[in-house]
């Protein structure tokens, strides 16, 4: 495995075709570790050598007297090759390139000569053609969207290695608005001698990721992702998206970073024999990673259902059976604790708590679900909207996540007001949902990744 760390956590950076235009994207690049502080020298670089937010420029990175970790390289395609010979004499083994311009756009005999160059000098290069990388622990970031048009999210413990920037960028916008946390974030682009599957085994070894999330158009080597893929999947979950699954998503893809997308048949038989989690949607992806992210691993997939409200504990018994898992069946224990403690409710799946239902009822129903050894999962629904259920009821899911006895998955729909409660779930590692369907879904993820 190669060492990635300087592309997540360089503590010296040169950035390359820093403009005083703040719509370049050089400019945007160097704003944003200006705009963060970044914990490490940085090092805008421009040929005119002028000062630019009130740093002073190099206008070689030849100039730059300290040692550098990385070189992040946003100039014209034709400018990269004079850069990648100063990076040779600098002896820089790291860089990522945003620049595009080449297989993409047909470019193949520039192409072929930039890989010759790299391979020439022993350079890895996440790129070209790509966003760039984000460590959210580090704060290192490459991205060249500006920050106040693209969200940069919290620290958490998905990592997300992603072929195409523009999916990248609104994926990581909307998960961050979400309240995910990640790792990192990697676009690797036309993956020129950096591919998913060496991210894929640098991620595995991440101590900071517990989940790696992946959007691929084209594997470039299949052996060796067939290979990492083997065994990081057993070690961590990997949740992968394949883009360019119709013939002319296929053409697309090649046009899109030049990869050849291949069989979608051929892909979801390569992700089943390796151990990876294949899914149909982003959204799908990113609600099995925050599941898989949170919880603890279970016993097995019996599923007892707590609900405030009838209609939604019969779609998430449905959604149960269709998806190949099991009702869980009350023990004679529960049965017998639900006459007593929980009077008007029927002993069995799924329990309904009524419309009237109490946070007294949820405490006691989820406390009996905890101890019935024929429950290995349970999926809560709370609708907040009911006016006996107080705002105390996510104090006694987060009192019952912390005994770690069994995953707890919550369903709440509604708007502003459910809203907040459940970010706050959510910000104490319980994933929680707004549909039974989707909730149900990242379950069979969930237990088939752990029966496997």
């Amino acid at each position: 495995m190669q060492d990635f760390d300087n592309f997540f956590s360089a503590k010296s950076i040169a950035i390359v075709g820093v403009s005083r235009d703040s719509r370049k994207v050089g400019h945007v690049i160097f704003r944003n570790f200006v705009d963060t502080n970044y914990d490490g020298n940085v090092y805008p670089v421009n040929i005119s050598g002028e000062e630019i937010l009130g740093k002073k420029t190099h206008k070689s990175i030849l100039d730059i007297k300290e040692k550098l970790d990385l070189v992040i390289i946003a100039v014209p395609a034709a400018a990269v090759f004079g850069v990648i010979e100063q990076c040779h004499k600098k002896k820089v083994s790291h860089v990522v390139m945003v620049t595009a311009g080449f297989k993409e756009e047909g470019q193949f005999e520039l192409d072929r000569k930039l890989e010759k160059l790299l391979a020439k000098y022993k350079i890895k290069v996440i790129g070209p053609n790509c966003l760039g990388t984000f460590d959210a622990y580090s704060k290192l970031d490459s991205l060249f969207l500006p920050r106040y048009r693209l969200q940069r999210p919290k620290e958490g413990g998905i990592s997300f290695v992603c072929q195409s920037g523009a999916v990248g960028s609104s994926v990581l916008d909307l998960a961050t608005d979400e309240g995910y946390g990640f790792s990192k974030f990697v676009s690797y682009g036309n993956a020129m001698n950096v591919d998913e599957a060496d991210l894929i085994e640098y991620l595995g070894k991440d101590e900071k990721t517990k989940v790696i999330c992946l959007y691929v158009e084209g594997v470039k080597d299949g052996k060796k992702f067939m290979r990492v893929a083997s065994e990081v999947s057993k070690k961590k979950p990997i949740i992968a998206i394949k883009g360019g699954k119709t013939a002319e998503g296929g053409k697309a893809a090649m046009s899109h970073t030049g990869a050849m997308a291949g069989s979608a048949e051929v892909y979801s038989g390569v992700f089943k024999q390796t151990g990876v989690i294949e899914t149909n949607s982003l959204e799908e992806m990113f609600e099995t990673a925050k599941m898989l992210e949170k919880l603890q691993k279970p016993k097995g997939s019996r599923v007892l259902v707590i609900t405030n409200g009838g209609g939604y504990g019969i779609l998430s018994t449905d959604a149960i059976i269709k998806n190949g898992l099991q009702m869980a069946q009350l023990s004679k224990d529960s049965i017998k604790f639900a006459k007593t403690n929980l009077p008007r409710v029927q002993p069995h799946n799924p329990i309904d708590l009524l419309g009237d239902a109490n946070t007294e009822g949820y405490r006691n129903a989820i406390q009996m679900a905890l101890a019935d050894n024929n429950v290995d999962i349970i999926l809560a629904i709370v609708l907040y909207q009911t006016p006996l259920v107080t705002t105390d009821v996510v104090d006694v899911i987060i009192e019952a996540r912390d005994m770690k006895k069994k995953p707890l998955v919550i369903v709440s729909a509604g708007g502003e007001f459910t809203d907040v409660l459940s970010r706050s779930v959510e910000d104490n590692n319980v994933p929680a949902y707004t549909f039974p369907e989707n909730a149900v879904r990242a379950i069979k993820h969930f237990v088939d990744y752990y029966g496997k």
